[in-house]
């Protein structure tokens, strides 16, 4: 049997990969609920996710994974407009005309960022169409010296820094440009004329997490179940301790095992320590009566508590949620000292209602039927210069033992950017090399006591 710690996208991908192979698995999932961040609420009509997701075009792992689990058709491909609050002002930022109408850069300024984003460098006399291919060149380079160097200054301050501030806060200084640029490739496909293009599951992404359970058998995952030990013996894994409902424990014997969590859960279960620096992310989900916004995603450039406005039903029709507005308030807090995470929820709402007062002067608090507030204080690594050093390997064979594997948030798969397809990536990688390495350990088996022979069948 193989074992599963995690039983988020990145654990059930793997369970499923496995049991494709022929491998008997089971995930272990220490919370009520499996799905991690893409956890889900309850609405009067579909579910919606704790913390706000949507797919890019690029994402093609994920999306042949809902082909195989015969939800094709389940994916919604939408335009998801965005726009910039600066100064008291919603600017939208989808169409030329739009961005053209921006006044806080230049004409200039747009021509080099616009081409930055197309992904071609213009800074020498011939346009280089390739200059931004290897992500890790600029691994060492932080985001302020590249945007400076391949756009303008002016870019940079008036536009990509207070991005950069919602997002990393006080550690802004240390992000790479690798990230930058992937993040910026990541967003994938755009329509000229209407703004990006971005996809949803029809009932939300509750319905991949059911159709990946039903794959890979409710019976063969346990919730409430805490991994507490995993055992390295002789220089291989032999078990899993997990606890149990009574307060005991139960122990399995295992061939192998995934270990898909954050790094810290790795840590204490096996001593391996990651140097992958975390944030941790607080997010509101506000069911109202009215709108509040004409667009989906609208970044804050002032120093609100908050970083972003998510109007989920400028995306989604409200009519599948009961008729509801709902909109996500979205936050990163760089350590758990900083005043945001230290409040209780009661004062995180009435933080983030008050601001929203302010920079909305015709918002009424009294359309706010309910304002759920989610917490992950490890929702996403700080993509920091030389981050690609500190990834976790898939396979800790030499680092741990023999048969312990990682697909976790510190993995290869989620650089330059997380993401859920970054889960199935993670997923599939470990369970291919855990086949190939039992699949290899088979042959050599059978080798020794002269048991196979190998040939072509007619």
């Amino acid at each position: 049997m193989i074992g599963v710690v995690g039983g988020g996208i990145a654990g059930l991908a793997a369970a499923y990969r496995l049991q494709q192979r022929g491998h008997d698995v089971q995930v272990f999932e220490a919370a009520d609920q499996v799905g991690g961040l893409a956890a889900t609420y309850e609405t009067p009509g579909d579910d919606i996710e704790k913390f706000y997701h949507h797919l890019s075009k690029s994402e093609e792992t994920i999306v042949e994974l809902t082909e195989e689990l015969g939800l094709g058709d389940r994916i919604e491909w939408r335009v998801g407009t965005n726009g910039y609050y600066v100064d008291g002002v919603v600017h939208p930022l989808d169409t030329p005309w739009e961005i053209l109408a921006y006044p806080h850069m230049s004409l200039y300024d747009k021509f080099r960022l616009g081409m930055l984003t197309q992904g071609i460098d213009v800074r020498g006399v011939v346009p280089d169409l390739d200059a931004y291919d290897d992500l890790s060149e600029y691994e060492h380079v932080t985001v302020r010296e590249f945007v400076e160097e391949h756009t303008t200054e002016s870019v940079y301050e008036n536009f990509v820094d207070p991005l950069l501030d919602g997002k990393y806060g006080d550690r802004k200084a240390d992000v790479s440009a690798a990230w930058f640029l992937g993040r910026v490739r990541f967003r994938g496909e755009r329509d000229l004329l209407r703004g990006e293009i971005l996809g949803y599951f029809d009932g939300g992404f509750g319905v991949l997490l059911d159709a990946l359970v039903d794959a890979v058998g409710r019976e063969n995952i346990s919730t409430n179940a805490p991994v507490t030990d995993l055992s390295v013996d002789d220089g291989r894994v032999r078990s899993l301790t997990v606890a149990v409902d009574d307060g005991g424990t139960a122990t399995h014997e295992v061939d192998a095992a995934v270990v898909a969590t954050m790094p810290n859960v790795l840590e204490s279960l096996t001593g391996y320590a990651c140097d992958v620096d975390f944030q941790g992310a607080i997010c509101g989900l506000v069911t109202m009566d009215e709108s509040l916004l004409d667009t989906y995603w609208l970044n804050v450039a002032h120093d609100a508590p908050f970083g972003a406005l998510i109007e989920h039903t400028n995306f989604i029709e409200r009519e599948r949620y009961g008729g509801d507005h709902l909109l996500y308030v979205a936050a990163y807090v760089q350590d758990s000292d900083e005043a945001l995470w230290r409040m209780d929820d009661d004062e995180v709402r009435e933080a983030w209602l008050a601001e929203i007062e302010s920079m909305f002067p015709d918002f009424d608090r009294s359309s706010v039927s309910q304002f759920r507030i989610a917490r992950n204080p490890r929702a996403a690594p700080i993509y920091e210069c030389g981050y690609l050093d500190l990834v976790v390997p898939y396979d800790l064979g030499a680092e741990v033992g023999e048969g312990v594997y990682y697909a976790g948030m510190a993995s290869g798969a989620q650089y330059p950017e997380r993401s859920l397809n970054g889960g199935v990536v993670a997923g599939y990688e470990v369970a291919d090399r855990i086949d190939a390495s039992l699949s290899a350990s088979d042959v050599e088996s059978g080798d020794e006591e002269g048991g196979f022979e190998f040939g072509l069948e007619t």
